[in-house]
């Protein structure tokens, strides 16, 4: 129970700051398309970090697995789109990360399926 809800606070708290940081500092240096893009990056890991976070009071959602795609899910997703976005920023091309977003994107797909199917073979729920 203590692992998800540490590492989905973490992921809540790092979206939180991210999201302030994207609104106060990051506006003035982005386009609007790639400020949309920080910000969908965002809202993924904190909808991820909360349902971490209920996952921990669901006996059959505090599985291994679900934790696994979850975390890497979030990683790789929000983390990969987040950097395409800050490496704008820089002189280096981090071009190579777009095909590991839907990477992540399908870690967390199979993190909900995985859970949809623990509770249909959970019986007393």
């Amino acid at each position: 129970m203590r692992k998800y809800v540490l590492t989905g606070g973490n992921f809540a708290l790092l979206a939180l700051v991210l999201g302030a940081f994207a609104t106060h500092e990051l506006k003035a240096h982005f386009s609007a398309e790639v400020l949309q893009s920080f910000q969908t990056g965002i809202r993924y890991m904190m909808y991820h970090g909360l349902a971490l976070i209920v996952f921990s009071k669901i006996s059959w959602a505090k599985n291994p697995i679900i934790y696994r795609l979850f975390f890497w899910g979030i990683i790789l997703f929000s983390g990969s789109i987040l950097i395409l976005c800050l490496g704008k920023l820089t002189p280096f091309d981090f071009s190579w990360l777009g095909p590991v977003t839907p990477i992540g994107g399908g870690l967390l797909i199979m993190g909900w399926a995985s859970l949809i199917w623990k509770t249909y073979q959970n019986k007393n729920y």
